[in-house]
Parts: structure tokens; sequence; C-alpha cells
């Protein structure tokens, strides 16, 4: 079994940075240039690449985030939450740190500000950044399933994580003065006024 190693967190970001600018310079949509991004490094990197792409977006699964992106989304499921928490890493690293320690902070973003004033409830949601790293290694490999088994093979055996995952407080999403009590900002933008 080979070792699992996830890649250096400044390689990841650069990643993500090189295919925010390859996208926004070829007018693509994110998740192809990422993934024509990673269809040049060797196959060994895109497994890293996808490890650590799996420990960030790991690290926004919290209800505060989650709360974010039912705002954002006018409602959020949990499939949608991974949608959203790709969409964040697609942000690139200023704006994931930002989110990460202050998700009321995307009230700032741009994007989020305009899909607010424009009704637009798919900002941020991005499902295909989940699969870029499987993309890549299809078009380096020619097989579209042989991510699946190197990523089996990548992955070292774990343990069943028995404990739950910390995702902070829970609190009712469709309390609008408990969504402005705790994401001020982005209550007003996507709710009104409290």
């Amino acid at each position: 079994m080979a070792q699992s190693t996830a890649m250096d967190i400044d390689r990841f970001w650069h990643i993500i940075e090189s295919a925010r600018s390859s996208a926004a310079t070829a007018g693509v949509p994110f998740d192809e240039a990422l993934v024509s991004h990673l269809a040049d490094c060797p196959a060994q990197e895109i497994l890293e690449y996808a490890e650590r792409f799996d420990e960030v977006h790991d690290a926004l699964y919290r209800w505060d985030v989650w709360a974010a992106a039912y705002l954002v989304g006018g409602g959020c499921s949990d499939d949608s939450f991974m949608d959203f928490r790709a969409g964040v890493i697609a942000l690139g690293r200023e704006w994931y740190e930002r989110a990460a320690a202050d998700p009321d902070s995307l009230a700032g973003h741009p994007a989020v500000v305009g899909a607010a004033r424009a009704d637009r409830d798919e900002t941020l949601f991005h499902e295909e950044v989940n699969y870029a790293a499987a993309g890549a290694f299809e078009r380096v490999t020619g097989d579209a399933d042989a991510f699946y088994a190197a990523w089996a093979e990548h992955r070292p055996e774990r343990e069943p994580d028995t404990a739950a995952v910390d995702m902070g407080e829970d609190f009712d999403f469709d309390d609008d003065g408990e969504m402005h009590r705790r994401l001020p900002r982005l209550a007003k933008l996507c709710l009104g006024p409290s």
C-alpha cells in the first residue's frame, strides 16, 4: 500500500490560484481550469491534491458555515453544503481563510453581494470542483475508474471514526432573528434588515 501524504498547503493553494487565474483569462469555468491544471501534474500529485482538498473541505464542515450557505443559497441540503464548501475553496486561499475564521465575512465577497442583489441562489455552489481530481486523473490515465482504484490504494487504512465531528453549536437556520444574531452581515444582505 502506498504511503499517504497530503501535498504541501502552499502548493495546494498555488494550484487553486493558478486555476482561478486561467479561468478568468480564458473565460472558462473554474472547475475546467482546475482539471486542466491538475492534469499537468503527475498522478501521485493529483492524489496528494485530493487528500489536501478533503482536509480543507472537511475543515468547513461546521454549523456556522452551513448557516452561511443556507443564507446565500436560500436554503441548503447536505449535498448542497458539499458544493458550497467546494465553492468557498474555489474563491482562493484569502477568502477561504476569511470564511473559515468568520463565515459572516462572505457578505463582503463581490459574487455574494451580486447574487443577493440579483436573487441568484447558485453562487458559491460548485459541485464539479468536488470531482476535479478524478477528472484530471482520467485525463492522465485515460481510464474513468482509475482515480478511485488509485485513491483506495493511496489512502491509509483507517479505523472507523466513532466520534462525532465537532460542528460547533447547532441552531435553527429558519429563525431569522437567530441568523441575524449569528451572521449579521450575511443575514442583512440575504434576508433584509432585522
